[in-house]
C-alpha cells in the first residue's frame, strides 16, 4: 500500500470516530475500542446498564460504514435457526429453499445475549471464529467485513444464562460505556431535542475501505520483544493465585491483533508496549475466571491485569 493510500485510510478512520462521537458523546475511549475491534476483525461485548447507548453505538457504526445491519433481540425462546436461517419447504415443486438468517450481515447486534439459552448462544461461536455458518451440514461464508456486537445487562440476572468461557473467549474486547459526565449528558439532551443524531450521520466508509484497513493492520510490524511481552503478560494470568482460569493462547493472539490495530489508528507502522498496556484490560479481563476467594474479597479482573502489567518488565 502506498503512503498516500495509507494516509487516506487514516483520515477515514478519524472520520469514523468523529461520526460515532456525534452519536455517543463524552465516550472517546469506548469509541476508540470499538474502532480498534473493527479494524482488528474481532467482535465486541458491551456489558453495561440499560439506557447508556449500547444499541445506538452499534447502529451508528453500521450506518457509518455503509454496512448491512441486523439486530436480534435475544430471548429465552429464541432458536438457533432464528439467527442462522433455515430451509423452507416449497410445496409447489417439492423442494427446499434456504432462507438466510440475520447472521448474514456485516454488523450483527445481539441485544441482551445472555437472555437466550446456551444452545442459541452457541450458534454464534463458529461465525465469530471462522467467518462462516454451518447450517444443516452446509457451510456458508459470511459477508466481509463481519462484526458481532453483543450487549448484556450486568445488574439484572433473573432469567439470564451467563455466557460460557468458550464464548467469552471469542470476543476481542469487552467495553463498558458507563454513565456520561454531567456536561456530556446536558449535550445529549440538546442533541436529541428535535431529532436523533443517528438520523443526521451518513456513511464515511465503504465495506471495501474496512477490508483494506483490516489488511493493512495485519502488516503492522511487531518486534519480537513486544510479542514476548504479550506472551509474558498472558502467562502470568495462568500462574496467578487469584485466578481459577487464565487467558488462553487465543487471548494472546487477540491482544497482538488489537495492538496492531491501535498502532494503525495512531498512524504508526509498528507496535509499541504502550499499545499493549492500554488494551490489555479490555482484551484480557473477560477471558479470566476469578477464584472464589478473590471474588468475595472484591478483587476485579482489571485490577489483576493492572498489577501484572506493573510486574512484567517492559521491553525497551
Amino acid at each position: 500500500m502506498t503512503q498516500t493510500a495509507s494516509g487516506q485510510l487514516i483520515e477515514k478512520v478519524q472520520s469514523l470516530k468523529d461520526n460515532l462521537g456525534q452519536v455517543i458523546q463524552g465516550k472517546p475511549e469506548a469509541i476508540e475500542l470499538l474502532v480498534t475491534a473493527l479494524l482488528a476483525g474481532g467482535s465486541v461485548l458491551m456489558e453495561d446498564v440499560p439506557g447508556v447507548g449500547k444499541t445506538t453505538l452499534a447502529k451508528a457504526l453500521a450506518k457509518s460504514i455503509d454496512a448491512t445491519f441486523h439486530r436480534v433481540q435475544f430471548t429465552p425462546d429464541l432458536l438457533p435457526s432464528d439467527i442462522l436461517g433455515s430451509s423452507i419447504y416449497n410445496p409447489a415443486n417439492g423442494t427446499f429453499t434456504f432462507r438466510q438468517g440475520p447472521i448474514f450481515s456485516n454488523v450483527l447486534l445481539g441485544d441482551e445475549i445472555n437472555r437466550a439459552s446456551p444452545r442459541t448462544q452457541s450458534a454464534l461461536l463458529e461465525a465469530m471464529n471462522e467467518m462462516q455458518a454451518t447450517i444443516e451440514g452446509t457451510s456458508y461464508p459470511l459477508p466481509a467485513p463481519f462484526l458481532v456486537i453483543a450487549t448484556q445487562n450486568p445488574v439484572e440476572y433473573h432469567g439470564t444464562y451467563p455466557l460460557p468461557e468458550a464464548q467469552l473467549d471469542r470476543f476481542l474486547v469487552q467495553l463498558d460505556l458507563g454513565y456520561p459526565e454531567a456536561d456530556a449528558e446536558v449535550s445529549i439532551l440538546y442533541a436529541q431535542a428535535e431529532s436523533h443524531p443517528l438520523e443526521r450521520i451518513s456513511s464515511v466508509l465503504t465495506r471495501e475501505d474496512v477490508i483494506a484497513m483490516q489488511r493493512a493492520v495485519r502488516k503492522v510490524s511487531v518486534e519480537h520483544s513486544v510479542s514476548r511481552y504479550v506472551v509474558e503478560i498472558v502467562r502470568r494470568t495462568r500462574e496467578s493465585e487469584l485466578l481459577k482460569l487464565g487467558v488462553s493462547p487465543r487471548g494472546s493472539l487477540m491482544l497482538f491483533r488489537a495492538a496492531q490495530a491501535a498502532a494503525f489508528i495512531d498512524n504508526r507502522g509498528y507496535v509499541i508496549p504502550d499499545d499493549v498496556q492500554r488494551l490489555a484490560p479490555a482484551v484480557l479481563a473477560h477471558r479470566m475466571v476469578l477464584t472464589s476467594k478473590a471474588k468475595y474479597a472484591g478483587t476485579t479482573k482489571k485490577e489483576i491485569i493492572r498489577e501484572l502489567l506493573e510486574e512484567v518488565r517492559v521491553p525497551t
